[in-house]
């Protein structure tokens, strides 16, 4: 077959392929998830996700368990969002023991509920003093936090929840001093003092004070060669993301699209080899006859009757494999899927006046059974491998909800289990369970769109042979 003949064969299977409307679906629903697993990493929130996935101290700065911002919308009482605010261009003075940075750092608060917490970081290094204060669009300002200290390389961070208390407490003082000795450090958060207006029910009842509050990180260097860069404020709000949070403080949007990567390997590559060892079995089956017939035959019935998921969990629970050795496995299990259809189609082509004469040219049985007969099976092969990549997807989150699968990656079963174990269904944190489920759904749906749809056109052809 020439390029030519098989562009032209292509053509005409599309244009029987776009008359299916599912497969239509199918399709698009497939090439989003595609776009989406090559465009992801570059623009979730976290992109180290994949590396950082197991290691809590990665998103030690999101807010824990916080539902997606959209929920804003069906919400009386607006939660704070989660968001990086940078800080803007330093003023510069000399202090006695050296250079002393002042950042401004400009939040607009318009929720009706605080910010869980408020966590201003900067990569850092050497000996520094460090100052925080506020000015709150009423006006009252204060100091709210200062200390000192020996940075070594990486981020230093100021938490006004777990910092600033005193500051917080001072800064009430200085606007009614009745109304701050009235306050009790160990029952009333600080960002929930912080943000509320200045009255006698501010601990019980807090009313929102909405504004600008402009807030100035200094960063005083003492020792040579110190340093302080990249300084930035992190809202930990009460509603985070696309997607929210898990009780790890992930970001659970960013799971879902670094999962999509290997829902689209492990089931294409599953599909790929176990349909090809399902063809290549049922064509030499049926073509050789005899032994090969009865010896491949006998390994189906074996293999087919095994029960694949408690197989597979015995398996994952004894000797705790890698995705790569789940793929192994499945495929030794799924070659099965191809195999009887293949088989009974190779009897009937095995027949066909251009096999005799092709044997009576004198082509040897390998040419006739790779140049002649599996050309034919491919295309009902591709519908075959397109029906069997949902099971395999389901399989592996079965395999990773019990808590067997590979942790070194990210997968939606993985997040499913986490939710599972972590007490998402107790405690209605849904926006952990829907997503992922529904991914794994939706990719199922389009593989089954596809090979329904290509079972609708290669079946006709099937029953004119």
């Amino acid at each position: 077959m020439s390029v030519k003949d098989g562009l032209a064969g292509l053509r005409d299977f599309w244009k029987e392929y776009s008359k299916v409307g599912s497969g239509k679906v199918g399709l698009g629903i497939l090439a989003f998830f595609v776009v989406l697993a090559i465009v992801g990493p570059f623009v979730v929130p976290f992109p180290g996700a994949t590396e950082h996935w197991q290691d809590i101290t990665y998103w030690m700065d999101n807010p824990r368990a916080a539902p997606p911002a959209w929920v804003n919308l069906f919400r009386a009482r607006k939660g704070a969002v989660s968001e990086r605010v940078a800080a803007g261009a330093p003023s510069v003075a000399e202090a006695a023991s050296g250079q002393r940075r002042a950042y401004p750092i400009a939040y607009e608060y318009r929720a009706d509920k605080p910010p869980r917490d408020l966590i201003f970081r900067f990569k850092g290094r050497g000996k520094v003093a460090l100052s925080l204060e506020v000015t709150r669009p009423d006006g009252s300002a204060s100091e709210l936090y200062r200390g000192q200290g020996e940075l070594g390389e990486g981020f230093k961070r100021i938490s006004v929840e777990h910092d600033a208390m005193g500051g917080v407490i001072a800064l009430v003082n200085s606007v009614d001093e009745f109304v701050g000795s009235g306050l009790d450090p160990a029952s009333n958060r600080p960002c929930a003092l912080l943000f509320a207006e200045i009255d006698p029910d501010m601990a019980d009842s807090p009313r929102p004070l909405k504004g600008e509050y402009a807030f100035t990180l200094g960063i005083e260097l003492k020792s040579e060669g110190a340093a302080a860069e990249a300084p930035e404020l992190l809202v930990s709000g009460e509603v985070s993301g696309i997607l929210g949070t898990d009780v790890s403080k992930r970001d659970i949007f960013t799971g879902v699209v670094v999962g999509i990567k290997w829902a689209l390997v492990i089931g294409f590559l599953t599909s790929i080899i176990t349909v090809i060892a399902g063809v290549v079995f049922g064509v030499v089956a049926a073509y050789f006859g005899g032994a090969w017939d009865w010896a491949l035959t006998r390994l189906y019935e074996f293999v087919y009757l095994l029960p694949v998921l408690p197989f597979l969990i015995v398996l994952s629970a004894i000797y705790k494999p890698s995705i790569y050795t789940f793929i192994v496995i499945v495929c030794l299990l799924f070659w099965t899927g191809p195999y009887k259809p293949v088989y009974s189609i190779a009897l009937q082509i095995k027949e066909e006046t251009f096999v005799e004469a092709s044997k009576a040219l004198g082509s040897g049985r390998m040419r006739i059974i790779f140049r002649h007969i599996v050309p034919i099976l491919l295309p009902y092969s591709f519908a075959v491998m397109a029906l069997s990549i949902p099971g395999v997807i389901v399989y592996e989150a079965s395999v990773s909800l019990l808590g067997l699968g590979d942790s070194s990656i990210v997968t939606w079963g993985q997040i499913l289990e986490a939710a599972l174990s972590q007490g998402a269904m107790i405690n209605n944190l849904w926006w952990w369970v829907i997503p992922p489920g529904l991914m794994i759904a939706l990719m199922g749906m389009s593989f089954a769109f596809i090979g329904s749809a290509m079972d609708k056109i290669l079946h006709p052809k099937l029953k004119t042979r």
